[in-house]
């Protein structure tokens, strides 16, 4: 069995990602070695550890040979915090675009997610156990003792507030032992209806938080988050958030309560602690088209602003500390992948300072017909299993025979060399025209076998193929 998280071995981590990603052995073992010199950095103690940078990498291949899914995988693989960003999003200070530092405040918003994720999950037995004794409050609620002689002050103040609002029964005094002996002997007879799922559909009466204002909306549509600055934060303090009762379903209750109910057994303050410091020692950045802003020729327009982006990118990538809303974070020992066909320009094109801070650099090879092929069949999620799972959700069978699967490689591997190589992409867009039909007469084709073969690719597919002009447009 594999060890957990991190401390995967090489192989081990190359053989999870072949579950995914046909070819590209390369590639696996750079990224491989890179996650486990992160392993071993832990390991150390003393100042040598602070010495120890992650050596960044630059994925160099054409689109859709794998080069994200690499590095997705990889993330999250070891649950590691992840952040794909595109080169071309960002300019230089001074322009109109996203600021770089929105990339470490987008990966730490990750970190939060996925360790909040974590200990909602293992508190989830315990608010499991709270919303059901929620659900019975619902239900059954207890009694509560009601005064013989009321205190005239205590009606007068009950009535200045507007009532007490309680929905459980008032019972006198006397009588107060008696109806609380019913009442928790009906709980426990409705609780074990509940656990047998016998009320899922009866309706309960909830306190549901009502949305914010749509003024708030405004503001957060401003750019405010690139600053560090959360809206409902902002506003929170000034205006109480409005509670609307609803009447629901138990088992849509059930799920609202257990949320409510893990949230309060949280520390959101350990949470966010945790959080930094897993983007700080853990985090996978993925910077995708870099190559889009290497320097060309100077001239006026937006190339003129690449090489700044280059420079802004920079800091961020060397270690810099920038400021989020959960506070300071350091960027010293994020694993940064960068990715780029390079076509045109060359990682050398980069500013020398960048080129400096990736210095691993690997090369992702074209895709070639066989490997069209095991992308069909191979991986865990391959398409043919995809689509066979989707249709078979309406009763239809797909079976796809081995001259198809050849068939469906082949015209990828075609069109492919015959126009623009858009790698495994290529076959998403030939599968969804070849299943057109079938999806769409899906719902009167229950309990139907269809059969994908040589004969039934091509009759859907060869008049596009051979219409190069139809082609383009379509496949």
């Amino acid at each position: 069995m594999p060890a957990l998280h991190d401390e995967l071995t090489p192989k081990e981590v190359v053989v999870e990602l072949n579950k995914y990603i046909v070819g590209q052995e390369e590639a696996k073992k750079i990224v491989a070695v890179a996650l486990r010199s992160r392993f071993r950095r832990r390991s150390l103690e003393g100042k040598i550890k602070e010495e120890i940078i992650p050596k960044n990498i630059i994925m160099i291949g054409p689109t859709g040979v794998g080069k994200t899914e690499i590095a997705r995988r990889l993330a999250r693989l070891v649950n590691s915090p992840f952040v794909k960003v595109e080169a071309t999003k960002f300019t230089e200070v001074g322009y109109v675009g996203r600021d770089v530092d929105s990339i470490i405040r987008d990966l730490v918003e990750s970190s939060v997610r996925i360790v909040k994720e974590e200990r909602m999950k293992a508190s989830e037995p315990k608010a499991v156990e709270l919303a059901e004794e929620k659900l019975l409050d619902l239900l059954v609620p207890l009694p509560v003792k009601e005064k013989k002689t009321p205190n005239p002050l205590d009606f007068l103040f009950q009535y200045t507030r507007g009532g007490t609002g309680s929905a459980q029964p008032a019972v006198e005094e006397d009588n107060y032992p008696s109806e609380l002996e019913l009442k928790k002997r009906q709980r426990r007879e409705m609780g074990e209806k509940l656990k047998a799922g016998e009320l899922e559909d009866v309706l309960v009466e909830v306190e549901l938080d009502d949305r914010l204002p749509p003024m708030l909306d405004i503001f957060s549509g401003m750019g405010m988050e690139e600053v560090g600055v959360n809206v409902q934060e902002l506003f929170g303090n000034l205006m109480q958030r409005k509670k609307k009762k609803k009447k629901i379903p138990v088992r849509q209750a059930r799920r609202i309560l257990q949320q409510e109910e893990g949230e309060k057994l949280i520390d959101m303050d350990d949470v966010i602690n945790e959080a930094v410091t897993r983007a700080e020692q853990s985090g996978i950045v993925f910077i995708d088209e870099i190559d889009k802003i290497t320097g060309g020729k100077a001239g006026v327009g937006p190339d003129i602003s690449r090489e700044g982006v280059q420079r802004d990118i920079l800091p961020i990538v060397e270690g810099s500390t920038v400021m989020t809303k959960y506070g300071p974070v350091k960027t010293n020992y994020m694993l940064f992948i960068a990715a780029g066909a390079f076509h045109v320009a060359s990682p050398s094109d980069l500013i020398p300072e960048l080129q400096g801070r990736f210095p691993v650099r690997v090369e992702l090879q074209g895709l070639s017909r066989e490997d069209f092929r095991r992308i069909l069949t191979e991986p865990e999620n391959a398409l043919t299993r995809q689509y066979t799972a989707l249709l078979g959700t309406e009763g239809v069978v797909l079976e796809f025979c081995e001259d198809g699967v050849d068939e469906i490689a082949d015209t990828a591997c075609y069109l492919n060399e015959e126009m623009e190589n858009i790698g495994a992409r290529r076959l998403h867009t030939i599968m969804e025209k070849l299943l057109e039909d079938v999806s769409f007469n899906a719902p009167e084709l229950i309990g139907e076998k269809i059969l994908i073969n040589r004969q039934y690719v091509k009759n859907k597919i060869k008049d596009i193929v051979k219409n190069k002009d139809l082609s383009r447009y379509i496949l």
